[in-house]
């Protein structure tokens, strides 16, 4: 099988070889290639630092920033929408959509035996936030339920053109980041969820499962409590970065049910970071077990941000090499 195969069988269980292995340094195993939508018509981002802070603006018309030696994204300082009467002038990101599916085609041909994973510009949750800041935006859930509904189908709207681009690009699958949880469950309650997004990621994952792509869903934190609605929703595979904070008996009998996957790294939080040897090896070896026949092992993209070596990440990557009978 060549790595476009091995992904494939991962995600529908029909026997892989070995566990999928999206590695991104040197001559580390990647199965996977990337393709993005690129920028929208008529932005250009705008960068500057200020002594020990990097500000910049993204592709929604929010104002970030971060340590400029931190972490890769910050945190937003000035949202595009900050009271809900801007709503109707405000004007979503313009996307085109025979320039996206070029812009995908672009990443996807420089590799055409691996997995084609559309990457998609932010996602309902994650990008409504953003326009609102978070902290308002959890109590809009609550105090302005219309207008959240209005942002969400606008919102939506920019994502639905990307999943057709990249359908007709010939992805594989589309992948989004969309963080729900805490360390011990929702930000909402599952009620909140179901309602403000349950009917409308189904009607968007059947939307790019009818162009024949899988849908692969980041969500940090511990969302036991939507996992099911959202495999029935349609995702086909989650990709945890801190696949620890579940219980892997639970969560295998979850993906078993919906013949669905698992893309994580070793746990970012409670095993890289240590820099454990054994207890990194040890971790391998469980994700292993738990979740063969389903599973991708994957690096994690900012390893300075979560303070891990490179040497600590290869000490994974080589007992994963071992499992796999590479």
């Amino acid at each position: 099988m060549n790595s476009r195969e091995i992904i494939m069988a991962n995600l529908e269980r029909s026997g892989a070889p070995r566990p999928g292995i999206t590695f991104y340094k040197d001559e580390m195993i990647c199965d996977t290639v990337g393709g993005g939508p690129g920028n929208p018509s008529g932005y250009e981002q705008k960068r500057w630092i200020e002594g020990e802070v990097e500000y910049y603006d993204d592709i929604w018309g929010n104002l970030w920033s971060r340590m400029k030696d931190g972490c890769a994204a910050g945190e937003i300082i000035d949202a595009a929408i900050k009271d809900w009467s801007d709503l109707d002038n405000w004007q979503p990101p313009a996307f085109e959509l025979k320039q996206c599916e070029a812009n995908y085609r672009k990443g996807f041909d420089t590799q055409p035996n691996k997995f084609r994973i559309a990457g998609l510009s932010g996602w309902v949750f994650a990008s409504s936030r953003y326009l609102r800041k978070m902290e308002i935006y959890l109590m809009d859930l609550a105090l302005y339920p219309e207008e959240v509904k209005r942002l969400h189908e606008i919102v939506a709207g920019v994502f639905r053109l990307q999943i057709e681009a990249a359908g007709k690009a010939g992805a594989d699958a589309i992948m989004f980041c969309e963080d729900m949880g805490t360390q011990n469950g929702l930000l909402m309650s599952p009620a909140m969820w179901q309602e403000n997004f349950g009917k409308l990621y189904k009607e968007l994952f059947d939307f790019a499962h009818s162009f024949g792509m899988k849908v692969i869903m980041h969500s940090c934190g511990k969302n036991d409590e939507i996992v099911e609605p959202l495999l029935k929703a349609g995702v086909n595979c989650f990709q945890f970065d801190q696949p620890d904070v579940y219980d892997y008996k639970w969560l295998k009998t979850m993906l078993d049910k919906y013949n669905a996957a698992l893309w994580s790294p070793i746990d970012i939080q409670k095993v890289l970071p240590t820099g454990d040897k054994e207890l990194i090896r040890n971790a391998a070896d469980r994700m292993f077990e738990a979740f063969s026949g389903g599973l991708i092992f994957k690096q994690y993209p900012d390893l300075p941000g979560i303070g891990v070596k490179d040497e600590w990440n290869r000490w994974g990557y080589k007992r994963i090499l071992e499992l796999s009978g590479l």
